[in-house]
């Protein structure tokens, strides 16, 4: 059988669209005891999948059988050079920048399995798993050792390059490919830094760790009941996630000469009008989260979101009966 030549590999994940690529290598999880520690103390919130298969997430390379390798993938959102939105107008109710094109899931995995299947047909021998937030794998871990990035205090992934908008994805494989591993990881370029720590409304950020139960994000996406009502004027106008953390990092900081967004994730919608949402059926949510990753949340889900945003704003829209 050939030997897998992992440089071309990367250069092939980057031909299909990828802003960046790299190779991980399968080591324990040096954060397992943090991991352990933040489930203990829930700070998952209502993510209850996030404490299944806890040892899988710490070793990653019992995800499948002799699993040796990973090649993780970038996909740039949205560029530094667009990191200053228009105003929101009242009224309105303001979306994520990584939602407002088409579905990540789906226009990432389905690359990553073309470059899957060209995999498999040089190396029947080998093993294959693709995954896009579809597998109990700490994500940004994997790119940390693949060179795509260090991981901020908000804990996401920064490149020092393009910055933070960035959605992860990966292949892990039997295939030992760890010649093209970096020799060290990206260093931590966060400094003194407390930019995205300051800057949260909620106080959800610690340095190199995030409470879900504060995070807007976590609030307006994955909660599914009431929220509490002190946090509820500090969601402001975000109606689907938050990007506060990402627009005050200096390392998102406007520039001309920045990398360009994949035009898969050109914006369709930066916001919504909120009597829309509060007068949508469950047929009209469907149709504007077609091809979209906001499916996740659900048609009253969206309607507390809007009444949330609408009483900041001061329409004192009332709660449901």
């Amino acid at each position: 059988m050939p030997t897998p030549d992992p440089d071309q590999l990367i250069q092939s994940a980057k031909s299909a669209g990828f802003a960046l690529a790299g190779i991980a290598t399968l080591e324990q999880s040096q954060w397992g005891s943090q991991l352990r520690e933040w489930l203990s103390e829930s700070k998952q919130g209502e993510m209850n999948w996030l404490a299944n298969h806890t040892d899988l997430r710490i070793h990653p390379d019992q995800l499948i059988d002799d699993a040796k390798s990973a090649l993780m993938v970038a996909d740039c959102y949205a560029s530094r050079a667009d990191n200053i939105d228009p105003p929101i107008e009242k009224g309105q109710g303001k979306i994520a920048r990584y939602a407002r094109g088409k579905d990540y899931h789906k226009a990432m995995k389905k690359r990553l399995m073309v470059l899957a299947d060209a995999l498999r047909k040089q190396h029947p021998e080998a093993h294959f798993k693709v995954f896009v937030d579809t597998a109990p794998v700490l994500e940004r871990e994997l790119a940390l050792r693949a060179g795509l990035g260090w991981i901020g205090k908000h804990t996401l992934t920064i490149h020092p390059r393009i910055g933070s908008y960035l959605l992860l994805g990966g292949i892990i494989t039997t295939l030992d490919l760890s010649a093209a591993a970096p020799a060290s990881p990206e260093p931590d370029h966060c400094g003194t830094c407390t930019r995205c720590i300051d800057a949260c409304p909620t106080d959800a950020i610690t340095p190199y760790s995030v409470d879900a139960r504060k995070c807007i994000s976590y609030l307006t996406i994955e909660h599914r009941t009431e929220i509490n009502p002190d946090l509820q004027p500090k969601i402001g106008n975000w109606i689907y996630g938050c990007d506060i953390c990402q627009e005050v990092c200096p390392h998102n900081s406007p520039r001309p000469d920045a990398n360009p967004a994949n035009p898969i994730y050109d914006s369709t919608r930066d916001r919504f009008d909120l009597l829309e949402v509060l007068n949508w059926t469950e047929d009209d949510r469907r149709s504007a989260f077609q091809s979209s990753a906001m499916k996740r949340a659900k048609l009253d889900m969206m309607k507390r979101n809007a009444r949330i945003v609408a009483a900041n704003q001061g329409l004192g829209f009332n709660k449901p009966e």
